[in-house]
């Protein structure tokens, strides 16, 4: 009787799955059984798959990984996802983990730490790699931090379409939503961050490492205009 834990791997790098497959193709009841590289293709995959754990990037292409945690556990309350990430960022390890993640390790962790996870949520039980529950605890006050936190994960993922620069029309594509929403959420965020403007809403999201500085510039394509 086959007592291996069934795997979904998604991550937007070929190599990066690649190498992931590999570890995990070493362990002794572990066994990835499916992969996807952006977040439609992952939900597809979970439904015809049915893996027993979900381990997902949240930078994708197309919706993130932070909407495609929401839309699995939304067809299936008891998924089980393991969000294996390199942001180290406190927000995203709140915001996945309110989509319905039970886990988040960063990429920075050594492998055992995620092999670790990846029992430990096909167990039922949440699991964090050292690093993300330091930065957790370390980020408890702030009013910036905590107005942040107060986002739903819906205005979380809009959020950061905004700062990269995406159209109205774009992020309710992306999102499957109306632009009417996105208009609504948009003005909604904007009063919970205590930002007027735009600008303010960037300057904010970088200072909260939302988005870098880098991303920004291959989004924008301009970095010169964002004066901190």
């Amino acid at each position: 009787m086959n007592m291996s834990i069934r795997i979904l791997l998604v991550d937007d790098h070929a190599i990066v799955r690649a190498g992931y497959r590999a570890l995990l193709a070493k362990q002794p009841g572990l066994e990835v059984v499916a992969e996807a590289a952006d977040g439609n293709q992952a939900y597809q995959q979970f439904k015809d798959c049915q893996p027993d754990v979900v381990i997902t990037d949240l930078s994708l292409p197309g919706i993130s990984g932070l909407e495609v945690i929401a839309r699995i556990k939304q067809r299936d309350a008891k998924a089980k996802i393991l969000v294996f990430s390199m942001h180290q960022n406190p927000s995203f390890a709140m915001q996945a983990t309110r989509a319905g993640a039970l886990g988040y390790v960063t990429k920075s962790s050594p492998p055992e730490v995620l092999l670790r996870a990846i029992h430990e949520v096909h167990a039922g039980r949440h699991s964090l790699s050292a690093d993300i529950a330091q930065a957790l605890a370390m980020a408890q006050l702030g009013t910036e931090r905590v107005a942040l936190d107060s986002l739903t994960g819906r205005e979380f993922e809009i959020l950061r379409l905004l700062v990269e620069a995406k159209s109205t029309e774009d992020i309710a594509q992306t999102l499957n939503i109306s632009p009417k929403t996105v208009a609504n959420s948009h003005y909604l965020i904007k009063r919970k961050l205590g930002v007027g403007s735009d600008i303010e809403l960037t300057r904010l999201a970088i200072r909260l490492q939302v988005v870098n500085l880098l991303e920004l510039a291959g989004s924008a394509g301009d970095v010169g205009e964002i004066a901190l």
